[in-house]
């Protein structure tokens, strides 16, 4: 069994006009069942050491605090270059541990201006032009092709979802056809169940997830010209990060959809879907 977390960052609803957030972009890590505990063990380390083995009663890691100018909450005032350090590490850990990042980025600019023609009449997503829901049923294909051309026949996947009330009808409609109503040969085979976590501010795989997407979204930000306010040395940093994530992607492209709309669908996804540019190892910032 390979656990697939699923979260997003850069989400404002069916709201495309964010300037804050021109982003947004749902992934994850992928965790095989027997290295669960061992990266658990590995993050914990790694945490204790930041905080010289006196880890604030409570604490949760989450990506952004560390980047506020300061930094925020848990890691207040604490030093820039220190707080880059834990990311670099916590980066390592997913490579030590060979664990597999995937994502989606869409561009809301390019999803609010674009045409979708016969994509409307597509039945099993509720609305094509909400982020969310386009990137849940383009990475259930993306999981379920990784599954089972990557993992082997008798691999399943199991898709652990950070809860969002806001699109819970839409996630329950888009699984069920998906699972049952599509053709046959289209239906859902290698993910073998969808869940939620007990507890998902508490699960460091969901923390570590929300790390990764939130890395990708402010490097895809700054590759796509929307953080040009920020200093070279700033972009360099989030590309030294995404160096790390680009080398643990399961796909770098689009994934492309066969069947009825395919080519309507794929010619969207490849108009509104965004990634680093194709000399973003070399540019020079400024």
């Amino acid at each position: 069994m390979h656990f697939f977390y699923l979260g997003e960052t850069g989400c404002n609803g069916k709201d495309l006009s964010s300037t804050q957030q021109p982003i947004f972009v749902s992934g994850g890590i992928i965790v095989r069942d027997e290295g669960w505990n061992e990266t658990h063990k590995k993050y914990t380390e790694i945490i204790s050491a930041y905080f010289s083995a006196a880890v604030p009663e409570g604490f949760e890691f989450h990506a952004e605090q560390l980047f506020s100018p300061s930094g925020s909450d848990y890691f207040s005032d604490h030093d820039r270059d220190r707080r880059n350090s834990l990311i670099h590490s916590l980066l390592d850990l997913i490579i030590e541990r060979k664990h597999q990042i995937y994502f989606c980025a869409i561009d809301k600019m390019k999803m609010s201006s674009s045409s979708i023609g016969e994509l409307k009449t597509k039945p099993y997503i509720s609305d094509v032009k909400v982020p969310y829901t386009v990137a849940y049923d383009y990475l259930i294909s993306c999981i379920e092709n990784y599954t089972k051309e990557k993992l082997g026949r008798s691999a399943r996947a199991l898709l652990i979802l950070d809860e969002k009330d806001q699109f819970k009808n839409d996630i329950e409609s888009i699984t069920n056809y998906r699972r049952f109503k599509i053709t046959n040969s289209k239906r859902i085979k290698w993910i073998a169940e969808f869940s939620y976590p007990i507890d998902s501010e508490k699960n460091i795989m969901i923390q570590l997830s929300d790390m990764c997407i939130f890395l990708i979204r402010k490097f895809v930000e700054i590759e796509n010209g929307y953080k040009e306010s920020l200093s070279k040395k700033v972009k360099e940093v989030f590309r030294d990060f995404y160096s790390k994530i680009h080398d643990r992607l399961i796909f770098k492209g689009i994934l492309d959809e066969t069947g009825r709309y395919s080519e309507e669908y794929n010619s969207y996804l490849k108009e509104i879907c965004v990634f680093p540019s194709t000399r973003w190892k070399s540019k020079n910032y400024v």
